[in-house]
């Protein structure tokens, strides 16, 4: 279990707090590019700040403050323009660094600036960096620059801290039970046949540190070799915020921290495009579902959902004075130790764990492969691992 003290210098993400300072370091994905033909004002909420969203007529990405100077009007309501984002209400111009660049009916205009931040798009998603300058780069995935792929991108958001999601991700011991015993047993409920093979069990877990902010999780099941690739190579986490895809497809959960309490779900997936040349791009956005008891709907047979019981179940910000980590949560043990070291690096004016500044090193970062499916577990290839 943690202090009071640790879990919450873990788990707080606001500015001018030591969580919220640490995860500054790091780009974040805050909307759909595509999103933005319909919509080209957005309103953002991210690690604590309300902020805008949007593309001017010349193409422009700004993310500036939430409201205008001069009223105080919410800029969601803007009008884009050539120069960037106009406020609906007296027609103060912004510029995508944020600056005032015109002001109607006003005779003088001494120099205006508001809150803006960085932004990058890239493999469909418009990315943003809130920390102190000069600004990392922007990880270039494989499963972001590549081009000739299918993309679906879904959205949803979640009541509950960041950390719970990504606790969820370094402990494989659970995807026996939750998805396994208890996915049978929802199945059960509904008259459906059991989809998940229980007979395998945990024989041993690890976890290994690598570049880039990878984290390998593997495990070994009763009847399984240790050359296999769930031992060998294992799921690939990326500190602090992304799971990835454990099989040659390419593809991440991404976790991202709107606050203290609230979390944006992406689920970020691609495939090989049914024609060759012509790529499709999917968005969609989903709310969680609960019952009149606040039940999350588990969907049986399904793994996402059930996960999202798991971190939504453990309230907005789980109270880790109250936990007793047994050894199934030997990864759990190691992402809090990796954040709580990272934050005091970041205190000490260092860069934490996955930061890139060498371009050279940021051409396509790669994630190992499997070359088979994850046994064990009866479960349809696409289901299969995302827990």
């Amino acid at each position: 279990m943690l202090t009071e003290e640790r879990n919450r210098r873990m788990t707080e993400t606001g500015p001018g707090t030591p969580g919220g300072d640490f995860l500054r370091r790091y780009w974040f994905p805050i909307a759909a590019v595509s999103e933005l033909d319909k919509e080209p004002v957005q309103p953002i909420r991210l690690l604590g700040e309300s902020l805008t969203l949007f593309r001017s007529l010349k193409g422009g990405l700004g993310l500036i403050a939430e409201r205008c100077a001069h009223r105080l009007l919410p800029l969601m309501y803007g009008i884009p323009h050539e120069s960037g984002l106009r406020c609906a209400y007296h027609g103060w111009i912004y510029d995508t660094e944020g600056t005032v660049v015109e002001r109607p009916f006003e005779p003088t205009c001494p120099p205006l600036k508001v809150t803006s931040y960085p932004v990058e798009a890239l493999g469909g998603l418009v990315f943003a960096y809130l920390g102190p300058e000069p600004r990392p780069l922007l990880p270039r995935w494989e499963a972001f620059i590549r081009d000739d792929l299918d993309r679906k991108m879904s959205f949803t958001p979640l009541p509950c801290n960041y950390v719970q999601c990504m606790d969820n991700s370094m402990d494989p011991v659970h995807f026996e039970y939750l998805h396994g015993h208890y996915g049978n047993y929802l199945l059960g409920l509904r008259d459906e046949p059991p989809a998940f093979n229980t007979a395998s069990a945990h024989v041993k877990i690890d976890f290994d540190v690598a570049d880039h902010g990878l984290i390998y999780k593997r495990r070994l099941l009763t009847g399984e070799s240790e050359d296999g690739d769930d031992w060998t190579i294992g799921h690939p986490i990326v500190f602090p915020y992304m799971l990835a895809s454990p099989t040659g497809s390419l593809g991440f959960q991404i976790r991202v921290p709107v606050d203290d309490t609230h979390t944006m779900h992406i689920n970020y997936t691609t495939s090989q495009p049914k024609e060759s040349g012509n790529p499709t791009e999917v968005i969609e956005h989903t709310e969680l579902e609960v019952d009149s008891w606040g039940r999350v709907n588990r969907s049986a047979g399904i793994v996402v959902p059930q996960d999202m019981m798991a971190w939504v179940g453990q309230g907005p910000v789980m109270d880790r004075t109250k936990e007793y980590l047994a050894t199934s949560d030997k990864g759990v043990v190691l992402y809090h130790k990796l954040l709580l070291d990272n934050i005091d690096r970041v205190g000490r004016g260092e860069d934490p764990f996955g930061v890139i500044r060498d371009g050279a090193k940021n051409e396509m970062l790669e994630i190992k492969k499997t070359t088979t499916e994850r046994e064990g577990f009866n479960i349809p290839g696409a289901l299969r691992g995302r827990a």
